[in-house]
């Protein structure tokens, strides 16, 4: 009986929005696809992948799984499952997340959990940049400081503020907006100045300061959007 070849994932990040942060091994890895593999996005949806185009590579993404999926966790499981699929198959992916895979990605979470002990998928995740090094660059903040990172969806389960600075990330619309205005009102002020950032990296970023009741009244609310909160505001 033919024994079937091990398969493998290779995770690499996009970067937060501007081409020149992506590193040279993840270019390097995408490139390989093209004679050697795949090259998986789970989304083309974000602003590098303009780059990638240029480059002239090839790539299949996941978006039409947005369609689908009820809710999030499913749809990142879904992602997730096909890529184990694929791989325990034979195949070599590289999947290519916005930002970097080791930084508010859910999909490498599950893909962790689903390639653990299997012997047919080899897994790695390299390091890339994400959003946060651009953060506290505009900021001028310090993660040493001490720093909490949210999903917009989380928001609802906190039951006290933080007592760091507050980072809120894939604020994807107003309603996702509104949903969280109303959950840290809960513990501060409507009027909490906050910072609004969208686009960050990118040519046309905006970072300004705002009152939290403002929230969901912003014209730019996008899938990167950024909701920072100082520690110096409560209620």
């Amino acid at each position: 009986m033919e024994q079937k070849s091990k398969g493998s994932i290779t995770v690499v990040g996009l970067g937060p929005g501007r081409a020149g942060l992506i590193t040279r091994e993840a270019w390097a890895l995408m490139g390989q696809t093209q004679t050697d593999g795949r090259l998986v996005l789970r989304t083309a949806i974000h602003p590098t992948v303009e780059a990638v185009r240029a480059a002239g590579l090839a790539f299949t993404t996941y978006d039409a799984f947005y369609e689908d999926a009820p809710d999030f966790e499913t749809l990142y499981r879904a992602i997730a499952s096909d890529l184990i699929e694929h791989a325990s198959q034979g195949e070599t992916i590289v999947y290519a997340v916005p930002g970097s895979p080791l930084v508010a990605e859910r999909t490498v979470v599950l893909l962790r959990e689903l390639a653990a002990g299997r012997e047919d998928v080899t897994l790695t995740i390299l390091p890339g940049m994400s959003f946060v090094e651009v953060l506290y660059t505009r900021l001028g903040i310090d993660p040493v400081d001490g720093l909490t990172i949210l999903d917009a969806e989380d928001v609802a389960k906190l039951r006290e503020r933080p007592f760091t600075n507050l980072v809120i990330t894939q604020v994807y619309d107003a309603f996702t907006a509104s949903d969280c205005k109303l959950a840290l009102m809960e513990f501060l002020p409507d009027d909490a100045p906050v910072t609004f950032i969208h686009n960050l990296a990118l040519p046309d970023e905006s970072v300004r300061g705002i009152p939290l009741y403002e929230l969901d009244r912003q014209p730019d609310v996008d899938h990167l959007t950024t909701l920072f909160v100082p520690r110096t505001a409560q209620k």
